[in-house]
């Protein structure tokens, strides 16, 4: 890779052919059947994600001298509130503990086949984009190694993520509840929630990080050389190193296109509701993502655009060409 090729890197310029693969791949010609297909790649690469949030606040009033008495209230509730959930499970510990393995044990194995199924999905969709072949058997056999080291890659982020986020959420919620029951005095509890907050928050957004990097780019690098997600980390880790910036500026443009398609979606799910209700069909998994399919080709296609700048040994598109070539 020459200092002129690194001068040709943009966030920009990946958008005109990212476009162009869409059409080529679902317009040209147009078959619903192809359609079908692809979208069911893409809906096993992108089967269990989501997300949401929320929240909310209430406020009282009253005479600052009831202030303490209140609080004082509140603190006995929470501490009665406690004793008797605890009573309550001592008492039924003989069918708690039973469905609470039980059902954390279901819960845990389809977690797993989603993530088993999402990570083999992930290279079968990159297969369909990269190659312009609606194919389901090929790319689920040939990825299969591939498929498998992301699905362990994934399990071992999922518990790294458990311990370094779900922990300080706890330690969050205890000494709240600390606060709430004047077991801690606020001077101390506070700082230490803000501190895990910070905490939270910075390792979130890390992991974010190494997950998106992972979909977008290492995913490519482990179809392309035929071999694991370390080595596939190993190998992006070569120019993530040198080219810090513009990778935040990619980032930084994800942004731009995500409120750009959200806004999109939002327009199309309108005119759909207006006319014929159609945008209920983006409530049916299976069918939502056929639908939203231009939409997935182009995200999987920019990144691969995007990637494809740092040189000819990044370029997943050469398949095509040399499938065509040995015809």
């Amino acid at each position: 890779m020459n200092s002129e090729q690194l001068n040709r890197v943009s966030v920009i310029d990946p958008v005109t052919p990212a476009i162009d693969r869409v059409k080529l791949i679902l317009f040209r010609p147009f078959d619903l059947r192809k359609w079908f297909v692809i979208g069911f790649c893409a809906w096993l690469a992108y089967l269990g994600g989501g997300g949401g949030g929320g929240g909310g606040g209430s406020g009282g009033s009253g005479p600052p001298y009831n202030v303490p008495h209140k609080q004082n209230e509140v603190g006995e509730q929470i501490k009665e509130g406690i004793e008797t959930a605890r009573n309550y499970i001592s008492n039924n510990l003989y069918w708690i503990i039973p469905a609470t393995v039980i059902a954390f044990v279901v819960l845990i194995l389809i977690g797993l086949l989603v993530v088993w199924l999402n990570s083999r999905g992930r290279f079968m969709f990159l297969h369909c984009v990269a190659t312009n072949k609606a194919e389901v058997s090929i790319p689920w056999h040939k990825f299969k190694k591939q498929g498998n080291s992301l699905f362990l890659f994934r399990i071992v982020l999922g518990i790294i993520s458990f311990i370094v986020v779900v922990l300080p959420i706890i330690g969050i919620i205890v000494l709240g509840i600390m606060i709430a029951s004047s077991s801690a005095p606020g001077i101390v509890a506070v700082p230490g929630i803000v501190i895990l907050g910070l905490s939270l928050f910075a390792l979130s957004i890390l992991l974010f990080l190494v997950k998106k990097f992972t979909f977008d780019f290492v995913v490519p690098i482990m179809s392309l050389r035929m071999i694991g997600c370390m080595d596939g980390w190993r190998e992006f880790m070569t120019i993530l190193s040198a080219n810090k910036l513009r990778f935040t500026l990619y980032l930084l443009f994800q942004i731009v296109i995500k409120i750009v398609i959200g806004a999109m979606v939002g327009i199309g799910a309108c005119i759909g509701f207006c006319f014929c209700c159609a945008s209920c069909l983006l409530l049916v998994p299976y069918i939502g993502t056929v639908i939203l399919l231009p939409i997935l080709v182009f995200t999987r296609a920019y990144s691969l655009c995007y990637l494809q700048q740092y040189g000819p040994q990044f370029d997943v598109f050469r398949t095509e060409i040399e499938a065509a070539e040995s015809v």
